[in-house]
């Protein structure tokens, strides 16, 4: 026996075996998603020409609109199609009934109601923004045709939502049965492995190891991974029972994530510049606290972190926490020793303020995690969500733009009279509503006129060569697979996705022959004319018009990231800490996003993050705390402190809303007449952090002047001669 097996042995042991199945993580996944991509088309196609659909083409182009490599993407996409659909073919009907066989005031309120659509696409991004990206070009897509013969808008809008409905229900199936890809377990997968890659990244920031470009762009992987797991669970509950029951566990995790993340920065930010200032005694007291807490966060360091890991680590981290009072009573006793000034002594009780912090939500974040394993829970009740931000500048010139083609293309509709006209006007219209929700909609525009340009040929000669040549249903797939394949492909790749779509959507739409099938060369070549200027149009609109990666939008956003610590300082208390962490991020993503090939604008747009979740998390610790005091005399509103602390949350506003010199002088007075009047009051309990709310105020209090003089800051070019002085 152990003969015969010597060769399956030995083929086992070979290299290749590592090579196959890495193939099949990453371009194996691709060639499934094209071979579903194909099934589904062709499957849609033979059903819409079996049922004798007026326009079988439409419904396989849903197919190419909403396949995705996973299916809970399919089913979350599908269904905000369908809505869009519905919205838009309502909207449509509405018109019709209201302007028929009047042009002159049908465009206008087609163009009023696609840029609303284009405006909603940019303000609520992932699936959500393509209902309304549907709602748009969907009326445009029925309504122009329609415009002539209003008699038949209705039966046309009945048709189309058939037509989709078919693909929708296609795609479904296939993404569901063939090799299905499950976003739940990608999910899952993403859960387990960030915060290995977040224990590592802590334990080596504890122990001084960290470079400041490595901390940099961890900092951005791990924004990145909070929006894009917030919108993976969205995609979640349509795909996953056993997700949807843990929903608000998943945001909740989301939400603690990102809360440990910032009190992390918070507290390395704060080491860094004890690091670099000195004296080398205040690092070496509170080391040894940093250093047990980098020991034990080295065993999960690396690895994906399991629901019974998690378990593990609540229990660890709970004891730590549980011990760290006493510890920090005893390395301060030993550090007073030494004779060290109060600045330094604010230091200590800061840093170890901020780890007793970090540690309560790192357990926090811990309890949640392990508590994935159970259908219900305590923690599942979650009433925090996470908050999107966009820029209403943003929203609105989207909206714009797309209005302002749609009326442009029209009236040369109009004016001319071209018969291609309505075709140029509602692939603009699909151009548009497609590219608003990306960073680059020029590119995006220009990288589908030349899929639609090269399908434009590829389309000429199969409609003209091939097609009278060919005979059933099987030989037309065989010549159409090769196009669909490689649009496919291309549309897998996100640097090259505009070019796949214009090649699959629009080859579908202008080649792909209906049941009956017409050979007209000259409406063939002005149809492809009208859809590459229409996207030509949208693509010189979208370098023209307010275009979302220029300065104008970064410098909107710039300003909107620093109007967070506004929110921090005047938003209603309850849940501020998760929408404030939310807003602030989703604000960086989308800037960082923009910025894209400018290093110094994505620094800047980093730099200012930091400062603004600094200072505001440490402003919502404060109200937190004032919040909860205990009734007596020394807490009182009207205590001098305070006071002093509304004027220097004032100030603050100021400074953020409008950087200038003298705005940050003002602040850093506000601050240290806060630090001073907190000083000055008596309180009636020893003066240990986890016990008396004035440490814990004027540790915070410090912590936000810190960060004022950071020199890393953009706060530091309003006063570039001033260092970093210890407070009195």
């Amino acid at each position: 026996m152990s003969v015969l097996t010597l060769p399956f042995r030995w083929l086992a042991t070979l290299e290749w075996r590592r090579g196959f199945f890495e193939w099949v993580r990453t371009d194996g996944v691709t060639w499934v998603y094209i071979f579903k991509v194909l099934s589904a088309a062709f499957l849609t196609l033979w059903l819409a020409m079996r049922l004798e659909l007026p326009q079988p083409r439409t419904a396989m182009i849903t197919v190419f609109i909403v396949m995705q490599p996973q299916s809970g993407h399919v089913f979350a996409k599908s269904f905000y199609r369908l809505l869009g659909t519905l919205a838009g073919s309502s909207m449509m009907v509405a018109l019709i009934a209201l302007f028929p066989q009047n042009t002159e005031l049908f465009l206008p309120s087609l163009a009023i109601w696609v840029g609303l659509c284009s405006a909603g696409a940019m303000r609520y991004r992932t699936f959500r923004a393509y209902g309304f990206v549907l709602a748009g070009y969907t009326a445009a897509m029925v309504g122009l045709p329609a415009l002539q013969h209003p008699d038949g808008a209705f039966m046309a809008a009945v048709w189309r939502v058939l037509e989709i409905s078919l693909g929708i229900l296609v795609s479904t199936l296939v993404s569901a049965a063939i090799l299905p890809q499950s976003a739940s377990a990608s999910m899952r997968n993403a859960l387990y492995q960030r915060f290995g890659v977040f224990a590592g990244f802590v334990a080596e920031g504890l122990r001084g190891d960290s470079q400041r470009d490595r901390f940099e762009s961890s900092n951005v992987r791990f924004i990145a991974e909070a929006v894009g797991l917030e919108s993976l669970r969205s995609v979640t509950a349509f795909e996953d029972p056993h997700m949807r029951r843990r929903n608000g566990r998943l945001g909740r995790m989301n939400s603690e994530f990102m809360a440990i993340t910032t009190r992390f920065n918070a507290l390395h930010q704060l080491l860094e510049r004890l690091r670099l200032r000195g004296p080398l005694q205040i690092v070496t007291a509170i080391e040894p606290g940093l250093t047990a807490l980098a020991e034990l966060l080295d065993a999960y360091a690396g690895r994906g972190l399991t629901e019974g890991d998690a378990a593990r680590l609540a229990e660890q981290l709970a004891a730590y926490k549980e011990g760290l009072p006493e510890r920090v009573r005893t390395l301060r006793a030993a550090y007073v020793e030494s004779g060290p000034s109060d600045a330094d002594l604010l230091d200590f009780h800061t840093a170890y303020e901020l780890l007793y912090r970090f540690v309560d939500d790192m357990h926090s974040y811990a309890q949640t995690h392990a508590s994935l394993t159970e259908h219900n829970h305590a923690r599942e009740q979650w009433d925090e969500p996470y908050v999107a931000q966009t820029n209403w500048m943003a929203s609105l010139a989207a909206g714009v733009r797309a209005a302002f083609i749609l009326l442009v293309l029209g009236s040369f509709w109009i004016l001319t009279a071209w018969p291609s006209g309505a075709m140029m006007t509602l692939i603009a219209a699909a151009t548009v509503g497609l590219s608003a929700a990306t960073p680059n909609p020029k590119r995006m525009s220009f990288q589908m006129a030349c899929g639609t340009l090269f399908g434009a040929f590829v389309g000429f000669f199969e409609t003209f060569f091939v097609f009278p040549w060919i005979d059933g249903f099987p030989l037309l797939c065989l010549v159409l697979a090769p196009v669909f394949v490689f649009g496919a492909f291309l549309a897998s790749r996100p640097a090259y996705a505009g070019y796949g779509l214009g090649l699959l959507i629009f080859f579908a739409t202008g080649s792909v022959p209906d049941n009956l099938t017409i050979y007209n060369p000259y409406n063939f070549i002005n149809d492809y004319i009208a859809m590459v200027i229409g996207m030509l149009v949208c693509a010189a609109a979208g370098a023209i018009i307010l275009p979302p990666n220029s300065r104008w939008l970064w410098s909107r956003l710039e300003q909107d990231l620093r109007a967070q610590v506004l929110y921090a300082i005047t938003g209603r208390l309850r849940g501020l800490g998760s929408s404030f962490e939310s807003r602030t991020r989703d604000l960086l993503h989308q800037a960082y996003g923009l910025a894209v090939g400018q290093p110094r604008v994505q620094s800047k747009l980093l730099r200012w993050m930091f400062v603004v979740l600094e200072v505001g998390h440490a402003i919502i610790e404060l109200r937190k705390e004032q919040a909860i005091l205990p009734v007596h005399p020394c807490y009182a509103e009207s205590q001098p402190w305070r006071q002093a602390i509304r004027v220097m949350g004032r100030a603050l506003a100021r400074l953020f809303m409008q950087p200038s010199a003298s705005n940050h002088e003002r602040a850093l007075v506000a601050v240290d007449h806060a630090i001073s009047r907190v000083q000055a009051t008596d309180e009636p309990f020893a003066r240990h952090f986890d016990t008396s709310a004035l440490r814990r105020v004027q540790s915070y209090l410090h912590f936000i002047r810190t960060s004022l003089l950071d020199p890393q800051s953009p706060l530091a070019e309003l006063a570039p001669a001033k260092g970093l002085p210890h407070a009195s």
